[in-house]
């Protein structure tokens, strides 16, 4: 996710606690969402269908922290 970004991630998964986290839940659910699709666990087409909806809000929303972050670095 976001590989221009990477140095920036690690950075941000280590100084900032939101960050961090959003970025861990983001984690859990892409592994969950494929552990369903793949039938390892069981879960309803409408409960994978509001996880995806979930982890790309929480993509919404580390892409604009990263935005907001390198455009800091760069205003250095």
């Amino acid at each position: 996710m976001f590989p221009e970004y990477r140095d920036l991630i690690h950075r941000l998964k280590t100084e900032d606690a939101h960050f961090h986290h959003l970025f861990e839940k983001h984690h859990e659910l892409d592994h969950k969402i494929t552990n369903m699709e793949t039938h390892v666990i069981h879960g309803t087409h409408e409960e994978i269908e509001d996880m995806k909806k979930e982890k790309l809000h929480i993509k919404d929303q580390l892409y604009a922290m990263l935005v907001k972050a390198s455009a800091a670095e760069q205003s250095k």
